[in-house]
């Protein structure tokens, strides 16, 4: 592992230098991997996660979003946002020196049993000592963590969210030991944090003991039914839709068929979102990818989703903004119009691009859009949401595609805030 001794020095203390000390790093032989590994290792201790309580900073979260969609990138857009990305978490709320000198040599003893009690008991600080005492976390370990929080939507799921991304994040950084380590005590420390089960409660009371297991099958209902479970999820009170839903996956509707009626739900919901809601209402995205990742068969999961979605609200559908019919959408237009915040533009150029069997390209425009806004602005939302929009696209039918594409252009557009980050970032990048 090569890391450049001036980007040590700017995650210990950030000064008008850091991107240039990335660039430093990023030059390094595998230097992306590495800084990005020295980021975690040095941020995740430093961060004052107990000061956001009840919410949770997006900065380390962010990471993973910017690995999984350097595909759909050209180099040059793939450093800036992950350098503005890094810049974010670098400069998030941090604990005193004297704190992070005792979270940083907390070591327990590396026992689940003793983990699962902290966890339990809600004692964060304990569970990220214990978690620091596993001599290399494996993929299992985050599973074996990602179960204890299924049916825990504290601050809208942030738990299941954080459980999988993390433990993405460490495939991604090829399993270092250390940073490894930092990432699995941070997903011991959310897990720990206070808990909400009141949905998954909800969903119990009604499934009452039955057996029932979702079925991972491909989505198979017409635009009809689709429509109808869509309106359910928009339009009926949060007990009535749990009643109804449990109703259906008790009949045997699976996976493939709810997933795409939520994912319908929640891109309506965006069209509806406040200017100001942009970003909090595509949280919804990235909660309903980390079920699909999951392999989600637990009916209350389900339920707890779409109370998710039923959370935000809904309005007449003639007060939402249309797309503008484009008779040759591209992905450079799609790209320009959230850049000028053109909604309706930018939507008519996603669903046509998404109805010609691009949906590839309108999501890597989308992503390449996401890249010019600082992310500081939006709490990360931008890059969160076109992730998880990479992350559901195989599972969905095209109806329910063009709809998430359109919603998210809409909301990206509308959502635009400053750039003189990635300007900065852009500048030193050369």
């Amino acid at each position: 592992m090569t890391v450049d001794p001036r980007w040590q020095q700017e995650l210990e203390a950030p000064t008008e230098r850091f991107f240039e000390a990335y660039v430093a790093q990023a030059a390094q032989p595998d230097g992306v991997r590495d800084g990005v590994r020295e980021a975690v290792k040095a941020l995740v201790p430093r961060i004052d996660w107990e000061a956001y309580l009840p919410h949770v900073p997006h900065g380390i979260l962010g990471l993973r979003a910017m690995l999984r969609l350097r595909p759909l990138l050209g180099e040059a857009s793939f450093h800036r946002a992950l350098a503005t990305q890094l810049h974010m978490a670098a400069h998030e709320g941090r604990r005193s020196p004297q704190v992070f000198a005792q979270v940083a040599a907390a070591k327990g003893s590396g026992q689940w049993r003793n983990l699962e009690a902290f966890i339990q008991s809600r004692r964060p600080g304990m569970a990220y000592a214990e978690a620091q005492g596993f001599e290399l976390p494996e993929a299992a370990d985050f599973q074996r963590l990602a179960r204890l929080t299924d049916l825990d939507m504290a601050t809208v799921g942030h738990k299941a969210v954080i459980c999988d991304h993390l433990a993405d994040l460490h495939e991604r950084l090829e399993r270092p030991r250390a940073t490894g380590r930092r990432l699995f005590g941070l997903a011991a420390w959310v897990a720990a944090s206070p808990e909400d089960t009141f949905w998954a409660r909800r969903a119990a009371k009604r499934l009452e003991d039955a057996e029932v297991s979702v079925p991972w099958a491909p989505a198979s209902l017409d635009a009809a039914a689709l429509e109808a479970q869509v309106r359910e999820i928009c339009d009926l009170g949060l007990v009535a839709l749990t009643e109804t839903l449990v109703t259906r996956l008790k009949a045997g509707q699976g996976a493939g068929d709810t997933l795409a009626a939520l994912v319908l739900a929640a891109s309506e919901k965006q069209l509806d979102a406040r200017r100001d809601l942009e970003g909090k209402t595509a949280w919804t995205f990235v909660y309903l990818a980390t079920v699909a990742r999951s392999g989600a068969t637990d009916p209350r999961i389900w339920c707890q989703a779409a109370g998710l979605v039923n959370l935000f609200p809904t309005d007449e559908a003639e007060d939402r903004v249309r797309a503008v019919e484009v008779p040759e959408p591209s992905a450079a237009a799609l790209t320009d119009a959230v850049l000028d915040v053109e909604p309706a533009l930018a939507m008519g150029h996603a669903a046509g691009l998404a109805r010609a069997g691009q949906a590839e390209a309108a999501l890597a425009a989308l992503a390449e859009a996401a890249t010019r806004d600082d992310p500081t602005f939006n709490h990360a939302h931008q890059v969160l949401s076109v992730a998880a929009a990479a992350d559901l696209l195989p599972h969905l039918p095209p109806a329910a595609q063009e709809a998430m594409l359109a919603a998210l252009a809409k909301s990206l557009a509308n959502g635009q805030g400053s750039g003189d980050l990635g300007r900065l970032a852009d500048r030193a990048l050369g």
